[in-house]
């Protein structure tokens, strides 16, 4: 009996001891753990305060437009940025929100690159489809008029003329022309454009000016629409409808053709009205 409980103390002695060896190693473990992080985070804040992770001008930065890469003085000019800077200061979100702001500019994401050091911008830009005209009285003289040219995209976003050229010096611009303020066309753009974009009858000019009386410039002659409304579809079905109206009627001759009611298109002709009956083709 003596020799057994002896033997219990000698194993209980040993448990003890080696469950206190386990907890030193935990110990130790968890001392070279974080001794390691500490180390690691420590290399990492040393490398990224190191002199070369520094943005010093715009030619460490990278934009490019689909394929196109642009030049230095138009990043320069589309970012509002401090050198020199650290790379790490920088924050990609805000610079890609200030780039969305642009009127030009649809998309925008920004990223770090380390080696060599610098940001990678990619842009997606608006399309324009059609030139804007747009008429303001002088400030010194409320006789004269003062033009202001610019751009539209098929969503109605205005962009200043210069800035597109800016961004594409050897794109084409668009044919299509509005003459009239975006308060005029732009609650009514959309629809608008749609449907000139789909017409068989090429329009080569859309004048909002009389809110009253909607004029497309078409390759058969001024059409009137009236004011925009619902209507719109079914006056570009009546005037596709009409499209071989030069074959039937001297061009010289036509004034302009009136679809304000599309259920009874009329041809203003140099002297009189005449009401024109057209079948589809």
């Amino acid at each position: 009996m003596a020799g057994l409980l002896s033997l219990s103390r000698t194993d209980l002695a040993q448990r003890r001891k080696k469950l206190r060896r386990q907890q030193q190693m935990k110990i130790i473990q968890a001392l070279w753990r974080t001794f390691a992080i500490s180390s690691l985070a420590g290399c990492l804040l040393w490398v990224a305060i190191q002199p070369m992770w520094v943005l010093n001008a715009p030619k460490q930065i990278v934009m490019k437009s689909g394929n196109q890469l642009l030049s230095d003085e138009t990043i320069q000019s589309l970012l509002m940025l401090s050198y020199p800077q650290s790379l790490w200061r920088i924050q990609p979100s805000i610079i890609a929100d200030s780039l969305k702001r642009q009127p030009t500019i649809a998309q925008a994401s920004v990223t770090r690159r380390l080696f060599p050091p610098g940001l990678i911008i990619e842009i997606k830009e608006r399309v324009p489809v059609a030139m804007v005209q747009t008429h303001k009285s002088g400030n010194t003289d409320s006789t004269s008029k003062q033009v202001s040219v610019g751009l539209v995209d098929a969503s109605g976003v205005w962009m200043p003329l210069e800035k597109y050229i800016s961004l594409n010096p050897t794109g084409k611009l668009p044919t299509l022309k509005v003459i009239g303020s975006p308060e005029q066309y732009l609650p009514h753009w959309t629809q608008l454009y749609l449907s000139v974009s789909q017409s068989y009858v090429k329009v080569m000019e859309i004048d909002c000016q009389d809110p009253t009386n909607l004029i497309l410039k078409t390759e058969i002659g001024n059409v009137h629409l009236g004011p925009p409304s619902s209507q719109l579809s079914e006056q570009m079905k009546i005037l596709a409808q009409m499209r071989h109206l030069p074959s039937k009627l001297n061009s010289s001759q036509i004034d302009y053709i009136d679809l304000q009611n599309p259920e009874n298109p009329l041809v203003q002709l140099n002297q009189k009205k005449m009401k024109v009956n057209f079948q589809t083709p």
